[in-house]
């Protein structure tokens, strides 16, 4: 292996990675199409630029210190107390779903591609895995609803776990016949050491986060990278192949954990796996081989085709039959059902090991199966994804924040709690800076500006709330939201700085409040008043939130019959246009907008439940 030509090659794939992203992101069809493209193009069948056989043994140890930033990167995103309400849905994904998928795909191989059965069911293991390394990047690209994203990314996360551990219990059946008993030791063995270490390596991180005095953004970053590859080496030498699983763990348990520096750490892991991401998927899509291709030529992708239009929708309804989502939802996530880098590593990896075992024939048709249907998913979910998330209705319609200054982040973390989706729109470049750090959508640019409005998503927004200290600017921006783009009343609200104003916006139609008058009632409603109404409007411990009623459960129940968390109430529900004091015996209406009080925690966990 020549370092000056590895070092060369890397160089090269990571130019050409990082402006796949780019182009990506400009043509918003997710890079991993063009990463795709570019790892053929680059790859022996084409230029020859790149050489995987000329990266010796070394292309393991990248894939699976790659694999592991990656997975991490995507349980970060996984915070389980959001995901709580879709633990069922989930948790049927990871098993009903793995189940239909590899057995389906098992059967299709074996009777489309006359292969050994063997070879039929380690394929069928290897594409029970969506992956992070497939969706995340189609949900950068995309915004849809957070049931959808959730939903996806959990599964993605540990579908890679689960499908490197399955794979090797399959592996191990070819080679060395075990059988009965020692096939579920095996299996058991591998997902229980995944596990330990990846709760023990979250835990321990959390620990040295909160308590290591002098702690700083780049320590903490380095204190990140070194737990999570002793974790992953720790894993991979007590159970060969449970490191992917131990990495989607530690991931999620400091993605559901408050700790400092979460956001350092997240956006660390975000540039360096997009990095990764980069290299791997070239320098794996290098491998394809065109003659194995061709070998296994329209057979296989017919079963791809099959994969991503019969078999993954069956898996998908079967698992989510009696999950909280509605058919657009559940027709959306049937249709992302790409396969990445974990299947191709896994591929390229148990290949070379049959090779060495004198199976030829079973490591070129394995190889050629997994890059056809790697190909036909990923070009084919690519390329239609945001057209399927429009016609599935699962984009959903932002609050679009007029400032980014104190008080437009302040609401915007509001609404993020909310499980809101926000965008703000300032020209002050340092504002948009602080609103990026905190997590929020930001777009630098003049709000009067109909290209500025429209980059920002007007035309997809549910409300424009104008925060800006100007009542000018405030004004204009409702004004041109009602004339250009037909909000009403009910989707405007401004702050107004000067009292004197309050009229002229409220004469437009415009919502509004005064700061001064806001701040008179605050302080009057915490004198003498119920604590409620301090708690829900002044402090951290409580919530107010509106919210439409879709979930077809509480549809035509009365309040009473519906379980919601303690500490909540719903007090008014506004149907037909109609506002209706709530109490026990009230039923709920598809389309009710309900009003619900109380501890914040519980009232989103509340509002989950009725929509």
């Amino acid at each position: 292996m020549s370092t000056i030509y590895v070092l060369t090659a890397l160089v090269v794939v990571m130019i050409v990675g990082i402006f796949s992203h780019m182009l990506g992101k400009v043509v918003k069809i997710p890079s991993i199409v063009f990463l795709l493209a570019a790892g053929i193009l680059l790859g022996p069948e084409v230029t020859g630029l790149v050489e995987p056989s000329r990266f010796g043994g070394g292309i393991e140890l990248l894939v699976g210190f790659a694999v592991a930033i990656i997975v991490f990167d995507g349980g970060l995103d996984i915070d389980l107390r959001q995901v709580r309400k879709m633990q069922r849905s989930i948790l049927s994904l990871l098993t009903v779903g793995v189940a239909i998928t590899v057995i389906l795909t098992t059967l299709a191989a074996y009777v489309l591609l006359e292969i050994p059965f063997s070879i039929a069911l380690l394929f069928g293991a290897f594409i029970a895995a969506t992956g992070p390394t497939v969706i995340t990047p189609i949900l950068r690209q995309i915004t849809v609803n957070t049931r959808v994203a959730h939903t996806l990314q959990a599964e993605a996360v540990l579908n890679d776990g689960i499908s490197v551990v399955l794979a090797a219990v399959v592996f191990e059946w070819i080679v060395a016949s075990i059988t009965g008993i020692k096939v579920l030791q095996f299996l058991v063995i591998r997902i229980f050491d995944g596990i330990l270490f990846g709760l023990a390596s979250g835990f321990l991180l959390i620990l040295i986060l909160r308590n290591v005095p002098l702690l700083t953004k780049q320590y903490a970053r380095l204190f990140t990278i070194s737990i999570l590859l002793a974790a992953f080496v720790g894993a991979e030498n007590i159970g060969t192949q449970s490191g992917v699983l131990a990495m989607a763990i530690f991931g999620i348990v400091i993605g559901s954990a408050d700790v400092p520096y979460k956001e350092t750490i997240k956006s660390f892991k975000e540039d360096l796996s997009i990095i990764l991401l980069s290299i791997i998927f070239i320098i794996l899509s290098a491998y394809i081989d065109f003659d194995a291709v061709r070998a296994i030529g329209l057979p296989g992708l017919l079963l791809a085709v099959i994969l991503l239009l019969i078999i993954r929708p069956l898996a998908v309804f079967a698992s989510t039959h009696t999950a909280d989502l509605n058919r657009g939802e559940r027709l959306f996530i049937a249709a992302m059902g790409p396969r990445g880098v974990v299947p191709a590593s896994m591929a390229v990896y148990f290949a070379l090991r049959l090779q060495l075992l004198g199976l030829d024939a079973e490591a070129t048709s394995l190889l050629g199966l997994i890059f056809i249907t790697i190909i036909v998913t990923v070009l084919a979910t690519g390329i239609a994804a945001r057209f399927i998330a429009e016609q599935t209705g699962v984009i959903p319609m932002a609050i679009l924040l007029i400032g980014g200054g104190s008080v437009g982040r302040a609401l915007a973390e509001r609404f993020l709690k909310r499980c809101e989706n926000v965008v703000i729109i300032d020209s002050d470049e340092a504002n948009v800076k602080k609103a990026m750090e905190l997590g929020i959508p930001a777009v630098h640019g003049d709000a009067e500006d109909l290209t500025v409005l429209k980059k920002a998503g007007i035309e997809h927004a549910k409300y424009l709330v104008a925060t800006t200290d100007q009542d000018n600017t405030n004004l204009l921006v409702c004004q041109i939201a009602k004339t250009k783009f037909g909000f009403t009343e009910e989707k405007l609200v401004a702050r107004v700085n000067k009292t004197e104003n309050l009229q002229a916006f409220r004469d437009l139609g415009i919502r509004s409040i005064s700061p001064v008058t806001a701040t008179a009632l605050m302080l009057d409603g915490m004198v003498g008043h119920p604590d409620l109404f301090s708690m829900c409007e002044v402090t951290e411990e409580g919530d107010i939130l509106e919210i439409e009623v879709s979930n077809k459960r509480v549809i035509g129940k009365a309040i009473k019959d519906i379980s919601l968390p303690d500490d909540t109430l719903i007090a008014l529900v506004r149907r037909d246009g109609k506002s209706l004091i709530a109490h026990g015996d009230t039923q709920l209406m598809d389309g009710d907008l309900v009003t619900i009080l109380g501890k914040a925690g519980a009232v989103q966990e509340a509002a989950n439940i009725l929509r």
